[in-house]
């Protein structure tokens, strides 16, 4: 594994942070930054060389030695700006997207649309069933992000079912945990379940911080048992697909583009835990059919704003190189 200082595991911090802020929002993937920071394959073949021979390694050398083979200082460094983010930025993000969405989704549309751009680039062949694989990928990325979110639940099983399957998507560039949490009926209670944490916290009220941290455990249990589940597959396939891969994941990408499309036109509103009416069921208009104020330039903006911060993560990352 590779060796690296402070300021390094610091970046990777960043990084973690990076990703936390996106998998907080329906149609943005953690999975998607960790590609574009340079991080994605070293995550996912660290998860999947995770097991419990780190015990086995421990007791015959030492716990520092099975602290480096499996490069949990890597993991470590990450996960505390993953959690951070999400711990912090839950609440922020979910108040813009309420008093600003146009302009917060452009800027994702942006944000995902030079990923698209940045993955297809490091497809080395177009072949056939490349192409197909991108298409087929497209179509049913597209597909599931028209579907109905289900009712909401806050069930134990529940959280557990949500977690398993959330997770995988957030480490699938271009598939947004958060917008399969939306899907199911879970993201509303997840969200409610961090922002509950923090007023827990900050009223020291321990009754409901030990019920809130169980429902948070339970999600992470989950979410724990699907990434190792789903990471060993996704490490076979870069290994001996990758070209097939990246045509999949960028197919994933673009269709995924419909969900977080500014412009949206309200079908059907539900309660949400406040007592408040929010949209349920939006479908994808153009710009000028939209009801209200457009806000078409300011639009525009907040998508090349977008686009150059993965532009300029690119440059950045191919001048390391």
């Amino acid at each position: 594994m590779p060796k690296r200082n402070f300021l390094q595991y610091f970046i990777i911090t960043l990084k973690g942070l990076a990703m936390g802020a996106a998998d907080v929002v329906p149609g943005v993937s953690g999975g998607t930054i960790a590609f574009i920071a340079g991080i994605y394959e070293e995550l996912v073949k660290t998860i999947d060389n995770l097991n419990l021979g780190f015990f086995k390694t421990w007791k015959k050398e030492n716990f520092k030695t099975a602290w480096q083979v499996y490069n949990l200082s890597f993991l470590v460094a990450l996960g505390i700006g993953v959690a951070t983010s999400i711990l912090l930025l839950a609440k922020v993000i979910g108040s813009l997207i309420e008093s600003h969405p146009i302009l917060v989704w452009a800027f994702f549309f942006g944000l995902v649309l030079a990923s698209i751009v940045y993955i297809s680039k490091q497809l080395t062949k177009w072949t056939p069933a490349i192409i197909i694989s991108l298409l087929l990928s497209t179509i049913f990325a597209f597909f599931l992000s028209s579907l109905n979110p289900l009712a909401e639940t806050h069930s134990i099983g529940f959280l557990f079912i949500a977690g398993f399957i959330a997770i995988i998507a957030m480490i699938l560039p271009g598939i947004s945990g958060a917008f399969i949490l939306l899907l199911l009926g879970a993201y509303q209670p997840v969200i409610g379940l961090l922002n509950q944490l923090n007023q827990s916290i900050a009223q020291a009220d321990t009754v409901l911080l030990i019920e809130t941290v169980g429902k948070i455990l339970v999600f992470i249990l989950g979410a724990a048992v699907g990434i190792k589940s789903f990471s060993k597959a996704l490490t076979w396939m870069f290994r001996h697909h990758k070209n097939l891969t990246l045509a999949i994941l960028t197919g994933f990408m673009i269709g995924a583009l419909n969900k977080i499309w500014p412009w949206k036109e309200v079908l059907e509103t539900r309660m949400n835990s406040k007592g408040e009416l929010v949209p349920y069921i939006e479908k994808s208009i153009s710009p000028s059919n939209f009801n209200g104020d457009p806000q078409l330039l300011l639009a525009i903006v907040c998508m090349i704003g977008g686009f150059l911060i993965i532009f300029i993560l690119e440059k950045i990352a191919s001048l390391k190189k």
